[in-house]
């Protein structure tokens, strides 16, 4: 899996390679194909408010936008989703920090869920009606959830080490 984790945002804070073992995780999750392509990419508020504007034609900057490419979905039982692009999430770190801050927990925390939430919508999930916000969120939860089990329990071992 190729997951490509740029921050162009200026934030030093960021964990760029704990963000790429989450997006492992969430892909893993989702049995998308070992083969797809993801780029998470962390941006500042002027470029996010361009973005934000250009594709949603909202004001202001946002935590989070997702640019799907090859449209994949998830795999199911047994299976994994055909290889390709997933696309680009794109991250504000400082719209993440201020609702971190209202949400009563950290910043890296909040970029996990908004890590999560942006590929889970590059993976078709969408939340604009009552029974598809109950899917996704539920999803997102219980990936979030396994991810800080599995980062609980510390690095996992390689095999090259036993």
């Amino acid at each position: 899996m190729s997951i490509d984790v740029a921050n162009e945002s200026g934030v030093t804070s960021v964990d760029e390679e704990r963000l790429s073992r989450l997006a492992r995780h969430v892909l893993d999750a989702m049995r998308v194909h070992p083969l797809a392509e993801l780029s998470v990419v962390l941006v500042d508020e002027d470029p996010m408010t361009d973005l934000h504007v250009r594709w949603m034609d909202e004001p202001g900057p946002t935590d989070v936008l997702s640019f799907p490419m090859d449209e994949l979905r998830p795999g199911g039982p047994g299976r994994t989703s055909e290889p390709g692009v997933l696309g680009d999430v794109i991250i504000c770190p400082q719209v993440a920090e201020a609702q971190a801050e209202k949400a009563g927990h950290s910043t890296e925390a909040e970029i996990d869920l908004l890590c999560t939430h942006g590929i889970l919508h590059l993976l078709g999930y969408d939340h604009a009606e009552p029974d598809e916000h109950k899917e996704m969120f539920g999803l997102q939860g219980e990936i979030l959830a396994a991810w800080r089990e599995r980062e609980a329990a510390g690095p996992e071992e390689d095999e090259s080490t036993r």
